[in-house]
């Protein structure tokens, strides 16, 4: 919870409506960071619930506060080196003032007021950035031009823990910090209609979509923040959200209409349901099924809740209730275990993981993967399909795993795979996020002979 503090108001005077607003932002959004990096709890979750213990904000006020505070966050990598007090002073409305000039953001009035009170300290004398700022470079250089004591790399927007757990050549470096530092856009999958008949019905809502070039029922509904519960589509299950990288585990899965899966750690099922409708668009009477599992239950009723929504039959769930399979041994044309992981993948969403995690988050997830892995196989049938994936983008919880899987069961063998962003040939496949705009995600695939 947020808790009230001291306001930055009684150190700083403000001298005009714009600044007084600032200040009442400026204190917000302190409270918020506080919260978060005090409590480890994801952002998207202290920000829910103050907002709903706040009702005070109008939908502006909630912008200015939700987008600086997660502005913080993805440039808090160089941020970290200004504001060292830990408290709301200059420092703080410099971090401020900052990520509202990297970022363009349109409350203007208010960036300034901060610029302003920052640079009553001699240690700042910031200003507006005289052109666009358009990549991550850029954004230093300018940076480095305003804090001239401040030795600035782009590397840094990422914890050092990450480039030691993760392979990345040092080419790419700077591409997939250019990633993690953008916001991807929303991205959807047309569940039960084609896609342009899912773009037409979006229209009748005023929501803009365009089609992926990479799979035909993929739509991005791009950047602005949408209700879903006032969507047609998604109230009637034609509609899912479901990032571009998280579809690619069901494409690499490419269920037939007559097979038997199961989901071994679904979640709320976004998977799931991707699988029979990937069934169900290559025969409308499909006979395959998919059954769902999940140590929680809460997520298996939501699953339930979805899959009735989308009209979908041959969905059923079996929560895991012991270390002992929660289904038929060898019983399955495909096994998917979508494994729990350190979700270094989809920092581009949750920029505050970077900073409250730390290389345990990784490290410490290898045996239990491993463990899910193998007892999960025992499900699957003689030539069916075992499918390994997650949201990290460490060998240590992807091809490590795999591969020491492999080395005591060599029943199963690695398929080679179609990269669907680039069309390389692999073994194993990673989609960095910088690849197709999307989430980070890892997937294997093996068969049993």
């Amino acid at each position: 919870m947020v808790e009230p503090s001291t306001s930055p108001q009684d150190a700083f005077q403000a001298q005009s409506p714009a600044q007084k607003r600032a200040l009442s932002y400026s204190n917000t959004v302190y409270q918020l960071f506080s919260s978060v990096m005090s409590e480890k709890l994801p952002a998207d979750r202290i920000v829910g619930e103050y907002f709903r213990t706040n009702k005070k904000h109008g939908s502006k006020d909630r912008r200015v506060i939700r987008e600086s505070l997660f502005a913080l966050f993805r440039w808090w990598g160089w941020l970290k080196q200004i504001h060292t007090s830990g408290q709301q002073d200059e420092t703080w409305f410099a971090c401020l003032a900052i990520v509202a000039e990297l970022e363009s953001h349109k409350w203007t009035q208010f960036s300034g007021s901060w610029r302003e009170f920052a640079n009553q300290s001699e240690q700042f004398n910031l200003s507006a950035a005289e052109q666009a700022l358009t990549s991550v470079t850029d954004k230093c250089h300018y940076l480095q031009q305003q804090l001239k004591q401040t030795d600035l790399t782009e590397t840094q927007l990422l914890p050092d823990w990450f480039w030691q757990v993760t392979q990345v050549e040092q080419s790419q470096q700077l591409a997939i910090v250019e990633a993690m530092c953008s916001r991807p856009p929303i991205w959807a999958r047309a569940q039960t209609l084609s896609q342009q008949q899912l773009i037409n019905s979006l229209l009748k809502d005023d929501v803009e979509a365009t089609v992926s070039e990479f799979f035909d029922d993929a739509v991005s509904l791009g950047f602005k923040s949408i209700n879903l519960n006032a969507i047609g589509a998604y109230q009637r299950g034609e509609l899912e959200i479901q990032d571009l990288g998280s579809q690619v585990i069901g494409q690499i899965c490419a269920p037939t209409a007559d097979e038997k899966w199961w989901d071994t750690c679904s979640g709320a099922g976004g998977k799931t349901l991707q699988l029979r409708s990937l069934m169900l668009r290559q025969e409308a009477t499909a006979s395959g099924s998919i059954t769902s599992s999940d140590i929680r239950r809460k997520p298996l009723e939501e699953l339930v809740k979805r899959a009735k929504r989308a009209g979908f039959s041959g969905i059923s769930v079996a929560p895991w209730r012991s270390d002992a399979l929660p289904v038929e041994a060898e019983s399955f044309d495909g096994v998917l275990v979508d494994a729990p992981c350190s979700c270094t993948g989809t920092w581009r969403r949750n920029p505050d993981m970077r900073w409250l995690d730390d290389k345990d988050v990784v490290i410490d997830k290898h045996e239990l993967q491993l463990d899910i892995l193998t007892r999960s196989a025992k499900a699957v049938k003689l030539q069916g399909q075992l499918v390994y994936a997650t949201c990290s983008l460490s060998p240590i919880e992807n091809e490590q795993v795999v591969n020491a899987f492999l080395a005591v069961n060599p029943e199963f063998e690695l398929q080679v795979l179609t990269h669907p962003f680039t069309g390389a040939q692999v073994d194993m496949l990673t989609i960095w996020p910088q690849n197709a705009n999307s989430d980070g995600m890892f997937v294997a695939k093996m068969i049993k002979r």
